[in-house]
């Protein structure tokens, strides 16, 4: 189980967010789609105070409403990480029936939606370890607040949008635990 630092102050945790982004996510294009709006510098960083579940569904529903109401030209994602709560996957992953409510009970299902990273991230019927797990596995726990009609483009201009889970796998299976390792992109310290 990975163990973030909780003592980082939010420059440290955006910064080993950003570190994440770049060398895994970009770096190992696991996500076509996040290099053009990390270069245009499309993407938020928010670090949630929140401890409780309570307070972090007060802040994403914020959250959900400035994206929904922000130019896509200045903010096209959010990246909503929470270091201090839901740190337990299995909480985390329950959290996310409760996120996805949010989304409809604010009226904005078919505009946002919420992707997830986690550092324990474990897809379901795998072992913890197993590499592919590691596709979204994050420094902290981060809900991804996106544009559906920014997927809906992006998934137009790329060919074959619907393997790039199956590529990720691979691309995981190459790089193996000691290559991910090199990569730097834990926790803060």
């Amino acid at each position: 189980m990975s163990t973030a630092n909780l003592h980082a102050d939010d420059e440290a945790i955006v910064a080993a967010t950003r570190r994440w982004l770049e060398r895994a996510v970009i770096g190992l294009n696991l996500c076509p789609f996040a290099k053009a709006v990390y270069t245009k510098e499309q993407v938020r960083y928010v670090v949630s105070p929140a401890r409780t579940p309570e307070e972090l569904l007060e802040t994403l529903m914020d959250e959900l409403q400035l994206l929904s109401d922000t130019d896509p030209a200045k903010v096209d994602t959010t990246l909503l990480i929470h270091p201090f709560v839901l740190q337990d996957f299995l909480d985390f992953n329950e959290f996310l029936d409760v996120a996805d409510a949010a989304v409809e009970d604010m009226h904005l299902d078919g505009e946002l939606q919420v992707a997830n990273f986690h550092p324990d991230y474990q897809f379901a019927d795998t072992d913890p370890n197993d590499i592919s797990n590691y596709t979204n596995r994050a420094p902290y726990p981060i809900l991804q607040l996106l544009r559906e009609d920014s997927i809906d483009r992006a998934v137009e201009a790329i060919p074959d949008a619907e393997d790039i889970f199956e590529k990720n796998i691979e691309t995981m299976e190459k790089l193996g635990h000691e290559g991910w390792d090199k990569l730097d992109v834990g926790p803060a310290r």
